[in-house]
């Protein structure tokens, strides 16, 4: 379930640069206890960042609708539960070798963040206190 997202607040995030756009990542997920990534029938959308493999990752629904065009039109914003991220997804996107690409927007040249899963893990576990 999701939280509503104004329009002025869409924008105001929308436009922050990347590490601002990682810190309110952070700060919603442990609110919300929910990652965001975009699935289509094939599966869960994966990119390609500078050779690697990346799974984009958002705070709200609305942000993953937005980017999901062009090659990633059919996809749609799923969530992804923050218990089952870190006890699921973190180790299995480390034994692949995937990381994470965090709050990608459409709005400028500056994409988003790439890190590994377990560093994510580290930031989130980190403002939640444990």
């Amino acid at each position: 379930m999701s939280y509503p997202l104004d329009p002025a607040q869409f924008q105001r995030i929308s436009r922050l640069p990347a590490n601002a756009r990682f810190d309110e990542f952070v700060n919603r997920i442990c609110e919300h206890q929910q990652v965001w990534g975009l699935r289509s029938s094939n599966g869960w959308a994966v990119v390609d960042a500078e050779g690697d493999d990346c799974f984009p990752v958002w705070p709200h629904p609305d942000f993953a609708a937005a980017w999901a065009v062009n090659d990633l039109a059919d996809c749609k914003p799923q969530a992804i539960d923050l218990d089952a991220w870190l006890s699921r997804w973190t180790p299995g996107m480390d034994k692949d070798g995937t990381l994470v690409l965090v709050f990608p927007t459409n709005d400028d040249d500056d994409e988003g963040i790439v890190m590994s899963a377990s560093e994510l893990e580290d930031a989130l576990l980190g403002a939640m206190g444990g």
